[in-house]
């Protein structure tokens, strides 16, 4: 057991991986010499070498269209894009080629690879750097898409990923990559894809969420309890598929669900779980499923980032409106 930041926790799940299965392999721009502009990568290429950690040039088109050719030939490729606003270029081969090649070849190929990216906002980056557009991915049959929202699961979440035979997108929230420190193991461990975490139980409302708003998630629980509001607050960890189980039981119990998501508003996240709770517990609802998120609007430059991100005690607003309701 080692104390960790989410970048260490996910370059310990990539040296698990690379001395476990000579089929794994990273690869991206300046993931090799440098170990990624994060550092996320650092010291795999000498421990590994230039054969299975490497860096590539700056196209990602060609970075995920060779993992495809290398899922054929039985590799197990973990490729990285460099920022989330930079995967664009890449999109046509995700949606053309890797969510679909396993139905495409009738079982055939499986395209056993992850696509690692840094998304979301928090360090002031410039706009192409602070996107979170993970419903994108979400909407694509044949994908799974991971966040993580702490080091403990960033390293079993990301296991399980490599060693998942479908692709998985795995989201790194950059805001919270040293935000946060947490025991780790050491050894190898998994955490099932698919499956929500319920991190605290209550009995009046359900407030789901992931990635970094998980952390303004829990300071707005803890404004809660002061105000005698019992909350269950549920982390996603995996936005598809989504655990529409764990979802609906807890809705069920509290009659109340608030999502609390980064991205854009309009047909997000949110508008999914607000889904789920009117087909799975709508009879049981004591106040309409209410989402919070993202402004439709470009993430703004460094300067105006503070007015673009909620704080906790907007989310508590919002709980308090629900349960006065």
């Amino acid at each position: 057991m080692a104390v960790m930041t989410m970048v260490q926790a996910i370059n310990s799940a990539l040296e698990t991986k690379l001395k476990e299965d000579p089929d794994v392999l990273c690869y991206g721009e300046d993931v090799g010499v440098e170990g990624g502009v994060f550092r996320v990568t650092e010291n795999l290429q000498k421990q590994f070498g230039e054969a299975r950690v490497f860096d590539s040039p700056l196209a990602e088109s060609g970075i995920v269209g060779t993992a495809v050719g290398m899922c054929i030939a039985g590799l197990r490729p973990v490729v990285e894009i460099q920022f989330c606003g930079f995967v664009y270029p890449a999109f046509n081969q995700i949606l053309s080629h890797v969510a679909r090649m396993h139905n495409r070849t009738r079982g055939r190929y499986r395209m056993s690879m992850v696509i690692r990216f840094p998304y979301g906002g928090g360090i002031k980056a410039p706009e192409h750097h602070s996107e979170s557009m993970e419903a994108l991915y979400a909407h694509i049959p044949g994908l799974k898409v991971v966040i993580p929202s702490n080091p403990y699961d960033a390293k079993g979440l990301l296991i399980s990923a490599i060693e998942s035979d479908d692709p998985v997108l795995y989201l790194e929230p950059k805001k919270i990559y040293r935000a946060i420190k947490q025991d780790v193991p050491d050894e190898k461990f998994t955490i099932p894809l698919g499956q929500a975490k319920v991190m605290q139980e209550g009995q009046d409302l359900t407030l789901v969420s992931y990635g970094a708003m998980i952390r303004e998630a829990q300071k707005a629980v803890v404004m809660a309890k002061k105000e005698g509001y019992s909350i269950e607050l549920i982390d996603l960890r995996t936005i598809s598929p989504i655990d529409r189980e764990t979802l609906a039981q807890s809705i069920r119990k509290t009659g109340r669900v608030l999502s609390v998501t980064e991205g854009p508003k309009s047909f997000g996240v949110g508008a999914e779980i607000i889904s789920i709770a009117n087909e799975e517990a709508f009879l049981n609802l004591e106040a309409p499923p209410t989402r919070l998120a993202g402004f439709d609007t470009v993430p703004p430059y460094p300067r105006g980032e503070g007015w673009y991100f909620y704080p906790p005690e907007r989310i508590f607003y919002e709980i308090k409106k629900l349960m006065d309701f």
